[in-house]
């Protein structure tokens, strides 16, 4: 019994490697009018090749290489799975717009974890129109109240005014402090002066940089820190629910809204409040650094948001506060904001799945195989674009535009906090290029790593202008 128990473990182990080989390879046997691709490696696919980092205002060689062998849409195998992967704009529109009909979010297993199963990212159905109606409810309500406005160019102006006797200032952590406040105040009437604020954005940092680690439920590594943070701030969170209930208080925030109908579960406030933060932390954050990094290198674009700036500035009283009608008024800003997500892509792509048998453009997407449309495919594409990797907000001029790029997806999963961070940055925007210069110090960039970041934190010199200078004396 003994001298065949190595055989038995090995012929088990033979049979199971096996198993797994011909569930890898039957890939193959698929209908043949599939795209062309290739499936890379055994168990890994093209995964490691795929997430390989590049600037964000480029496609990467691995979908340079793919799309000129293969064309625009092809098949691989990645994150453990067979994958059409589009760079087609039409197929992507047509993606977002099928949600939940032909296709549906897909996220790996990994992220379950850390964001937890009740995320508005992860869900589908009933589930996720309920979590989503509340999200929305709190961006509209909070875009168009004056005291949130007023919040926001007041923390605006407090941070800018806090560089000025610094040489250097990292702005990815000054922006990413600056959304963070913003969210927690309006969420949870948190201000950033409360130690529960330090003590909840020590818990988010760790549980964004598990976010995007390798997912490894180790001690110790950043995945596993990521769970546990989520944990400890679901019971923040929880205990901020709790003194609320018992101690009948209400403080006119998201929270309340949530508590005021009781339509869903303690882990759904949470999980709504995390994707929220999440959203309005992350996002605006990189957006603002992104403008400021094609600011630099744009001139003629920056001269011209000033002259913009300045003519809204001139109708209002010194110190008047900005409101609705001076952001409608931006026009240039929003087109730089949108250049800015044109060039640098802040989201590179979405991961869903077919739920049935779709058929495009003479391809066969089988039901089962995971989609991954590409947004930074279309918006750097030089059919689409002329002289795609240009920044170039006047191109904005054309109304088609906007039919071109999908930055905050579309369909039913529209990001609902898209012009929540457009007004937040429009705002922002306004302060900096009347008040402020600034000189990128040294040799920093976007990254798609896979999500976007700067290497080394977009360290810059700052300085007040003299107008500015002479407001203070």
């Amino acid at each position: 019994m003994v001298v065949f128990l190595p055989i038995a473990l090995a012929l088990l182990l033979g049979i199971s490697l096996g198993c797994l080989l011909l569930k890898f390879f039957s890939v193959e046997k698929v209908p043949t009018n599939l795209p062309l691709g290739s499936m890379g490696w055994p168990f890994c696919g093209e995964t490691i090749g795929y997430l390989k980092p590049h600037k964000s205002n480029s496609m990467g060689s691995f979908l340079q290489e793919h799309c000129s062998r293969y064309g625009k849409i092809f098949k691989s195998h990645l994150f453990g799975s067979p994958t059409i992967v589009s760079c087609d704009l039409e197929l992507n529109m047509y993606i977002l717009q099928n949600e939940e009909k032909l296709f549906q979010a897909s996220y790996p297993k990994s992220m379950h974890g850390v964001l937890g199963k009740n995320s508005m990212i992860l869900v589908h159905g009933d589930l996720h129109k309920k979590l989503r109606n509340f999200a929305v409810s709190f961006i509209s309500g909070s875009k168009l109240a004056p005291e949130f406005l007023l919040f926001v160019e007041k923390s605006i102006i407090s941070m800018m005014e806090s560089w000025e006797e610094r040489k250097e200032v990292f702005f990815c952590k000054e922006a990413k402090q600056f959304t963070f406040n913003l969210m927690v105040k309006h969420l949870l009437s948190i201000t950033p002066e409360e130690p529960i604020g330090s003590k909840i954005l020590e818990d988010f940092l760790t549980f964004m940089k598990g976010f995007v680690s390798l997912p490894i439920y180790f001690p110790g590594t950043s995945y596993a820190k990521a769970v546990k943070a989520r944990k400890r701030i679901s019971s923040t969170v929880k205990e901020i629910l709790k003194e609320r209930e018992n101690g009948n208080m209400r403080k006119g925030d998201f929270l309340d809204v949530m508590l005021s109908t009781r339509r869903l579960s303690d882990e759904e406030i949470v999980a709504n409040i995390l994707d929220i933060l999440l959203g309005g932390y992350e996002t605006t954050a990189s957006l603002m650094a992104l403008i400021i990094y094609f600011l630099n290198h744009a001139p003629h674009a920056l001269e011209k948001l000033k002259e913009e700036h300045q003519t809204i500035r001139k109708n209002k009283e010194d110190g008047e506060p900005l409101n609705l009608e001076d952001y409608k008024k931006m026009e240039f800003t929003s087109n730089v904001i949108h250049e800015a997500l044109r060039c640098g892509n802040i989201v590179k792509f979405l991961h869903r799945k077919a739920i049935q048998d779709v058929k495009f453009k003479g391809y066969l997407i089988p039901s089962g195989w995971n989609v991954f449309p590409i947004f930074t495919a279309a918006h750097l594409d030089p059919s689409l674009h002329e002289n795609p990797t240009e920044f170039n907000p006047w191109r904005w001029a054309d109304p088609a535009m906007s039919k071109k790029m999908t930055p905050f997806g579309g369909g039913p999963r529209l990001c609902p906090g898209a012009e929540l961070a457009k007004v937040e940055t429009s705002f922002f925007l306004h302060h900096l290029v009347l008040n402020y210069r600034w000189k990128i110090k040294g040799d920093d960039f976007p990254l798609a790593y896979p999500y976007l970041e700067f290497h080394r934190g977009l360290p810059l010199e700052v300085e007040p202008t003299e107008k500015k200078m002479k407001n203070k004396l």
